[in-house]
């Protein structure tokens, strides 16, 4: 047992027999399977009991949980890849676990150490290394949360609270794969505010998605483009990903306001074009700029960045009855490219100059 896992003194109850013989890998859909163990701790009494890896299972609540009532409630995502049958790559997780811990404060539920994140994710992936897929453009999807757990029907601050992490094989995450989605904007909807909890990573943000999103792929779109609040003008970030413009050798990505989701991949790609030597620009840009910028030709590429999809090109946006078209159907050059270079740091197939990486010996 390694020093990081002795550190966080890890209870483990190990399953007898496997679930993995249920798994089709050549047909993994996201988010349908999971593997053996999940990680649990509770906070009680002012304080984090003892941690456990447990078989995975049912969570015995009670209808008057906080959490079911009030919405207390976070998580994150990030992936484990496979690298050889001795190494497994996470991506960033001193950042994931860093955004983790923003959105407890905001949702003023009890921070958790970094040493206990990084030691359970090491113990399960240890313990489900067979769980983790092979081929190119699959990993084990990894889901920390944590919920407000006291039965209590007040609205106030809960004083308990369940904390765990879960795992899942997963393979790409839209249907369309790794070729260009089509984006609406929402009519009449707005996704959050500056001071609200937008930028947060907390259940309720999704929740208030899901009727826009419903009714955009309703009329045969992936996603909705959210727009800012207040003017109905600004673009912010789409239903699941951030999003970014390539304007000649300019990278545009809307700002971090407050109201924007500051994206793990997203950041990853900022770095990335600025060491390839393109311009980037983090401002506010409209979407009435882009229409404009993709009328005159300047606008050559547009694609999202996730912990999900990774890099996601976008084909087509409507917004107010117009539409606009870009790459012919096709996946853009610099999408791929920067596709190519994340996930091949992810995988370890290509140099990680940004110390990334966190290597799992398994």
């Amino acid at each position: 047992m390694n020093e990081t896992l002795a550190k966080t003194d890890i209870k483990i109850e190990q399953v007898s027999t496997s679930r993995v013989h249920e798994v089709d890998f050549s047909n993994l859909q996201f988010g349908r399977m999971f593997c053996d163990h999940m990680f649990e701790m509770e906070y009680k009494d002012g304080a984090w009991a003892e941690p456990v890896v447990k078989p995975f299972g049912p969570v015995q609540i009670t209808p008057a949980m906080n959490a079911l009532h009030y919405g207390q409630a976070v998580f994150e995502g990030m992936k484990a890849f496979y690298v050889d049958e001795n190494t497994v790559h996470l991506f960033r997780p001193k950042m994931h676990h860093a955004r983790f811990n923003r959105s407890c404060r905001r949702m003023v539920i009890p921070e958790t150490d970094y040493e206990t994140f990084i030691g359970a994710i090491e113990t399960l992936i240890k313990l489900d290394k067979a769980w983790i897929p092979q081929e190119s453009g699959t990993a084990l999807y990894i889901r920390p949360f944590i919920f407000a757990s006291e039965d209590y029907l007040a609205a106030r601050v809960s004083d308990e609270y369940k904390y765990y992490i879960i795992t899942s094989p997963v393979g790409a995450y839209y249907a369309e794969g790794f070729n260009p989605v089509s984006l609406t904007t929402p009519d009449g909807y707005v996704r959050a505010v500056k001071g609200g909890t937008g930028e947060a990573k907390t259940a309720g943000n999704y929740a208030a998605s899901f009727l826009p999103a419903k009714k955009a792929q309703e009329r045969g779109y992936t996603q909705v483009l959210w727009l800012d609040a207040i003017e109905g003008k600004y673009i912010e970030e789409v239903g699941t990903m951030n999003i970014h413009f390539l304007k000649g050798d300019t990278l545009i990505t809307p700002m971090l306001t407050g109201s924007v989701l500051s994206g793990v991949t997203r950041d990853s790609v900022i770095q990335i074009a600025k060491d390839w030597g393109y311009k980037v620009e983090e401002r506010k840009v409209s979407i009435d700029e882009i229409f404009e910028a993709s009328e005159n030709g300047e606008l050559t590429e547009i694609f999202g960045s996730g912990t999900a999809a990774v890099i996601s090109p976008v084909g087509k946006i409507e917004h107010n009855g117009k539409t606009l078209e870009i790459g012919n159907g096709k996946i853009g050059d610099f999408a791929k490219r920067m596709f190519d270079e994340i996930t091949g740091i992810q995988y370890g197939k290509v140099e990680d100059r940004y110390d990334w990486v966190h290597e799992i010996n398994v």
